[in-house]
C-alpha cells in the first residue's frame, strides 16, 4: 500500500460521512483526503488548552474527546462528549480566532482527522458544497448546546440523566462514573442512586 493509499483509507470514515449528508464528487474527495490530516491524542492528552486559540475543526474516528471549563475552585463543567463519527472543536475560538475559555482532552487513545482555519476556508472557495455542510454541523451543535443550558435550567438530575443515556448510551460503559457525574452536575454518590433506580425499573 503506498502512501497515498494510507492517506485515502485514513479518511474513509470522514468520507463515509459526508457522503451520508450530500454525495460528493471525485474532485472534492479529494479535497478532503488532501485538506484533512489524522492525528492520534494519547489518553488524557490535550487536543485544546484554555487560552490558546482553537485551530482546528476535529472529526473522531476514534476515541473519546471531552470539552470543559475548569472554574476559579477547580471545579470541572463538562459541556459536551464526542466519540466516533461526531465533531468536536471550540467553534467560537475557531470562527473568531480568539483564545479559547474550553478545554478539549482525550478520554482515551484517540484518532481524529482535523482541517485548519485557513484550509476549511479553502475547502469553501474550492467546494462551494461544503460551506452548506459545515453550516448544518455548526448549526446542529448550536441547537445541541442550547437545549443542553435549558436541561441545565429547567430539568431534574434524574431528567439529566435519562437524557444522557439517550444521547450517549454508547459511553455509560466506556467513562468513569466521576466523568458521567460531572457532566450531569451531580456527585458521583447521587449518580449511583440514580442507576440503581435504573435497573430497579420493570
Amino acid at each position: 500500500m503506498n502512501k497515498d493509499d494510507i492517506i485515502q483509507s485514513q479518511t474513509e470514515p470522514l468520507l463515509n460521512y459526508f457522503q451520508k449528508v450530500i454525495p460528493l464528487n471525485p474532485k472534492e474527495k479529494q479535497l478532503v483526503i488532501q485538506l484533512f490530516k489524522p492525528r492520534l491524542y494519547r489518553k488524557k492528552q490535550y487536543v485544546l488548552q484554555e487560552g490558546d486559540v482553537c485551530n482546528q475543526f476535529n472529526f473522531i474516528v476514534r476515541g473519546c474527546l471531552r470539552m470543559y471549563k475548569v472554574d476559579d475552585k477547580g471545579t470541572t463543567y463538562i459541556l459536551q462528549f464526542a466519540t466516533e463519527n461526531w465533531w468536536l472543536s471550540n467553534i467560537g475560538s475557531f470562527h473568531e480566532r480568539k483564545p479559547s475559555e474550553l478545554n478539549i482532552d482525550a478520554l482515551e487513545d484517540t484518532m481524529v482527522l482535523q482541517i485548519s482555519h485557513e484550509n476549511l476556508l479553502l475547502l469553501y472557495t474550492s467546494a462551494p458544497k461544503f460551506d452548506r455542510i459545515f453550516r448544518v454541523l455548526i448549526e446542529n451543535s448550536f441547537v445541541s448546546l442550547q437545549k443542553r443550558l435549558l436541561q441545565n435550567i429547567s430539568s431534574t438530575a434524574s431528567e439529566r440523566y435519562e437524557s444522557f443515556l439517550d444521547s450517549y448510551s454508547h459511553l455509560t460503559n466506556r467513562l468513569p462514573q466521576t466523568q458521567i457525574a460531572s457532566f450531569l452536575g451531580i456527585t458521583p454518590e447521587f449518580l449511583s442512586r440514580l442507576r440503581n433506580q435504573q435497573i430497579k425499573k420493570p
